[in-house]
């Protein structure tokens, strides 16, 4: 096997590096704390293309392969996730699941500028309304319903935990249009955040991709054109499992970004930090700690490869996408409160960013599918 990068992928983890660390890294600490939308970011980040990575240079994407997504992904979640999050729902949710399941007419009205990132100027990216009150991993439980009226439905409803609620253009929504089919019910509809009977909620106080804007969203007889369906009577659920396993090697790449970002910060602050007459670096329980650390992410980049390969060589990636997001998670999170530990009481402060990044950590076990999910996803696979 080859476990080398193109240069071509080479050249896109090195235009990620140099962007976040110039564009991002100034003021993480005080958007984190204000909870402030990194807005200027993102745009930067849709002239780089990277908003629209993988979506076919037919409309207007830069037509990259998930590997390249992957290795961006982990770049910038090494220092600002509340960016690398809006970027992992507008490529692996929005853009992949209109470009592989919409009609032309959906492709050239909200893909194009959907992956350029932008329209007239402005910020211009997607959400995802899965998630309601009481239908959270069991996403079969749907409350909103979309009444069929012949031209149209009529939505109603509540979605919320809804990363780019309140910043996106254009919502993805799932909802029920006949409750006695359960899964089979559901449908998924394009909707225009500006469309009458769209209301966004109070934006979510939360640990941590504080900066990530996160809000409930409601529907009052929203009138959604026919048109706006994707997909056949009865394909909501199917394209939501179906778009939320690319979603899982987005956020297993940003839980991967995470991880190796708190290694790269303790590599650095065992060299200078000294205790009992010589650097921390010296002392056999650090050396141990960072080799674990060291091993863990290697594997979990491995996995989150392995899935991109799956997905770029038209392979099965469910399993490998549950498997990379359940294991890179859980490194993020061990790995984080690792490097809170080796900085002491330095860790617990803002400015060494650590105790950030352990905060960050624990949504990758939470969202687009949960550690207990992946896991029954996985054993449901290797039990059949």
């Amino acid at each position: 096997m080859d476990f080398s990068y193109s240069e071509e992928q080479l050249t896109i983890r090195q235009a990620a590096r140099d962007f976040v660390r110039q564009e991002c890294l100034p003021g993480v600490i005080e958007r984190d704390e204000q909870q402030k939308l990194p807005r200027e970011q993102l745009l930067k980040l849709a002239e780089l293309g990277f908003l629209g990575m993988m979506v076919t240079p037919e409309y207007g994407g830069a037509g990259m392969d998930t590997v390249s997504y992957v290795l961006a992904m982990e770049e910038i979640s090494k220092i600002d996730s509340s960016v690398s999050v809006a970027m992992s729902v507008n490529n692996s949710l929005v853009c992949w699941g209109l470009e592989a399941y919409g009609s032309v007419l959906q492709k050239e009205k909200w893909l194009r500028p959907l992956a350029a990132g932008q329209k007239n100027g402005d910020l211009y990216i997607g959400a995802f309304l899965l998630s309601e009150p009481e239908a959270g991993s069991d996403a079969t439980s749907q409350k909103t319903t979309a009444i069929n009226k012949g031209d149209h439905y009529v939505l109603n409803g509540m979605k919320n935990w809804i990363t780019n609620g309140n910043s996106a253009s254009v919502y993805l929504v799932m909802a029920h249009t006949d409750p006695t089919k359960g899964s089979r019910g559901i449908n998924a509809f394009i909707v225009e955040k500006n469309s009458t009977g769209v209301s966004v909620g109070t934006k979510e106080n939360k640990l941590g991709i504080r900066g990530s804007d996160t809000h409930s969203v409601s529907f009052n007889e929203v009138k959604v054109p026919r048109e706006n369906r994707i997909g056949e009577d009865g394909f909501g659920f199917s394209f939501a499992m179906k778009t939320l396993s690319g979603g899982r090697i987005g956020i297993a790449s940003q839980a991967l970004g995470i991880a190796s970002g708190a290694y790269e910060l303790c590599l650095k602050y065992v060299k200078e930090r000294k205790a009992f007459g010589t650097e921390i670096k010296n002392h056999q329980i650090i050396q141990f700690k960072l080799a674990d650390m060291a091993t863990r992410i290697e594997a979990a980049r491995l996995l989150c490869l392995k899935a991109a390969l799956d997905k770029d060589n038209g392979r099965d990636y469910a399993i490998s996408s549950s498997m990379a997001k359940v294991f890179a998670s859980e490194t993020a999170m061990w790995t984080t409160t690792e490097a809170v530990q080796i900085h002491g009481g330095y860790g617990y402060v803002k400015e060494y960013h650590v105790e950030r990044l352990m905060r960050d950590a624990k949504i990758t076990q939470i969202y687009e599918g949960t550690s207990e999910v992946q896991r029954i996803v996985i054993s449901r696979s290797i039990l059949k």
